[in-house]
């Protein structure tokens, strides 16, 4: 157990930037947005969330052990800002282009994160091929309803 309490920073941290998600809500302007007919139901974001900030959490802890504070861990962080920034842009200052500007910083930040993380810690790069597929996803979704809107 011991060899494992150096991870609760890390889901610490993670969970902080989860709680811009709580924050700032989609609430009823989201709602009477435009949205593409593939657009997934409420429902399916907080349990897809919640699995990817834990494996965020836990990749960013793989490389810390690997790498110390090194270019991973710095990636890491930068990615977790950007990702905590997304719910502020969308649904707190409604600004759907600029959420779209973050969410490609944010795919950029989770790429360069595998790639940095690869030779340090492979199972810290591919616990982040989840998290760049969902971002991906994001990212197209954000451009759809920026694109309706």
């Amino acid at each position: 157990m011991s060899k494992y309490l150096s991870l609760v920073p890390f889901i610490a941290l993670v969970f902080a930037a989860a709680a811009s998600g709580a924050l700032f809500m989609p609430g009823p302007w989201y709602a009477a947005l435009n949205k593409p007919s593939w657009t997934p139901p409420d429902w399916l974001f907080p349990i897809a969330w919640t699995v990817l900030y834990l494996m965020i959490a836990v990749a960013g802890w793989l490389a810390w052990k690997a790498g110390g504070a090194g270019q991973a861990v710095v990636i890491w962080g930068i990615g977790l800002v950007l990702n905590a920034l997304w719910s502020y842009l969308m649904f707190g200052r409604q600004d759907i282009f600029a959420a779209l500007i973050d969410v490609s910083l944010l795919w950029i930040a989770t790429a360069a994160f595998i790639v940095a993380a690869w030779d340090l810690e492979p199972r810290a790069a591919y616990i982040f091929m989840p998290y760049l597929a969902w971002v991906s996803f994001a990212g197209a979704l954000n451009f759809a309803v920026w694109r309706l809107n």
